[in-house]
């Protein structure tokens, strides 16, 4: 069996971690129910590796190193990443990822649910914050060695409902803190994404509810499955 790599992307709030979870375990119970071999496996970028681990804190920890909460402007300043740093950070954690995780695993004929990958660091970084594409699209080379995801599974939420959803989980991160305008700017990234790679990303109404998210999800695999000889 070849390995697949199916990768959930969208704006913060979107329900992706929670849809990768779910769909984890209903292909799990296809798998049993088919007796399919071979593994399933589940990762995220950034975060991937015990390396990865680190370099997560660094970028998405909303509290200050240097004083916590209390720290002053100037602190906050001079602790956190600076968006370039920022960038050269995810290109770390991905190397390390695709290189100790995606490809072995791919190698051994898993299906690997990501939680975010390269499209993240183009709408984000480029879109977000204004880096220019082909940068981000050598430096996505040179971390990934050209893998690609076999399906991207955008998952697409109004802006202003998906950051109303990140403040139901009591703690906020660094990158969920920038203003509405990034966000807005991350979303049209994606959207550019996807109109661009059809066949590569499907859009998934992720403004309904989780059931009817994940209803939607399950009917892509299925497709997909059938399609890699796996259904």
């Amino acid at each position: 069996m070849n390995g697949r790599l199916i990768v959930f992307e969208g704006v913060e709030g979107c329900g992706k971690t929670t849809q990768l979870q779910r769909s984890q375990e209903w292909l799990q119970s296809l798998f049993v129910a088919k007796s399919l071999s071979g593994s399933l496996v589940t990762t995220r970028e950034p975060g991937g590796t015990q390396l990865g681990l680190g370099l997560r804190e660094l970028l998405l920890n909303a509290e200050v190193r240097n004083g916590g909460a209390d720290a002053t402007k100037e602190e906050m300043k001079f602790s956190q990443p600076g968006p370039l740093t920022e960038l050269l950070l995810y290109a770390a954690d991905r190397a390390q990822h695709v290189e100790e995780v995606l490809k072995p695993q791919l190698a051994a004929g898993a299906i690997i649910l990501c939680d975010r990958y390269t499209n993240s660091t183009i709408a984000y970084q480029g879109y977000g914050r204004g880096f220019s594409l082909d940068l981000i699209d050598q430096l996505n080379f040179i971390a990934t060695g050209g893998l690609e995801s076999d399906l991207t599974l955008w998952l697409d939420v109004d802006v202003e409902v998906g950051l109303e959803r990140t403040k139901t989980r009591g703690v906020v991160d660094r990158i969920e803190q920038a203003g509405l305008e990034f966000h807005e700017r991350v979303q049209q990234g994606y959207t550019q994404l996807a109109k661009a790679q059809p066949q590569q990303i499907v859009r998934i109404d992720a403004n309904l509810s989780a059931a009817a998210v994940q209803e939607q999800i399950q009917q892509i695999l299925v497709q997909r499955l059938t399609e890699w000889g796996l259904g």
